[in-house]
């Protein structure tokens, strides 16, 4: 079995802001784009154009609706790719040393070359972060663009994940999550950052921003959840111009 590093000598990893995740999939698609062309190429689709399309997806966005205990409903997109946790049962799994912790940024990556395909990682990751190629008989997974964030041949700005790089709404983070002055900690330390799945122990180093309760503004007020009808042949202003003065007051 393989052996995770005792300390790393730092912890990249990506926050996610579930606040203003808009469930757009740019960063899946550009994820799969980027990859389909770099270190872990090809990544395989499985009938893309048929019935049911699938295929090896790093990135993958699930969408869900939640009602707090006020009965307001809300809206949560959840993107799901490996945490690189710190101590990554993926990898303690590994028969063959394939699956491996690097020591010094704390990625946690696959080397193809030794991989013989088994699935115990799959099975190990709580997350179900790891991605079968079926046609290439290997386990695939985030590498967090290894390739592209060490790349001085690119601005020092575009030396990012592509997911973050492409995200519109600026809902992903990245940088060292092991120094608690970097942007990254900060910002995860300001909102409440938390990690996905706690009690599985595995100590993951992406985290997650929760979403932000919805209200109108005023105390103790519900969002509306409808327009109240309003007579059109009442002198004054009309229904929207009503309703927005009713917000707005």
């Amino acid at each position: 079995m393989t052996s995770l590093p005792e300390t790393t000598g730092k912890k990249l990893g990506l926050v996610v802001d579930l606040d203003i995740c808009v469930g757009c999939h740019a960063c899946a698609v550009n994820c799969k784009e980027w990859n389909a062309g770099a270190k872990s190429a090809p990544l395989t689709d499985y009938d893309p154009y048929g019935k049911k399309p699938d295929g090896v997806w790093f990135n993958r966005v699930h969408t869900y609706e939640t009602t707090d205990e006020a009965g307001r409903g809300q809206t949560v997109h959840f993107p799901r790719s490996c945490l690189h946790c710190e101590d990554a049962p993926c990898v303690t799994v590994c028969p063959t040393g394939a699956s491996y912790k690097r020591e010094e940024d704390g990625i946690v990556l696959v080397n193809e070359d030794i991989c013989i395909g088994c699935k115990l990682c799959s099975w190990a990751c709580p997350y179900g972060a790891r991605e079968y190629d079926e046609n290439q008989g290997v386990m695939k997974k985030c590498t967090l663009c290894v390739d592209k964030i060490y790349n001085e041949n690119l601005p020092e700005e575009s030396r990012v994940p592509a997911c973050v790089s492409t995200c519109p709404a600026g809902a992903r983070s990245f940088g060292d999550l092991g120094d608690p002055d970097s942007e990254v900690s900060r910002l995860v330390a300001a909102r409440g950052g938390y990690d996905l799945m706690p009690e599985q122990q595995t100590k993951p180093v992406n985290k997650y921003l929760p979403p932000r309760p919805r209200q109108d503004g005023r105390e103790g007020a519900k969002a509306p959840r409808m327009l109240d009808h309003v007579d059109e042949t009442t002198e004054g202003a009309g229904l929207i111009a009503r309703w927005v003065d009713k917000i707005l007051s």
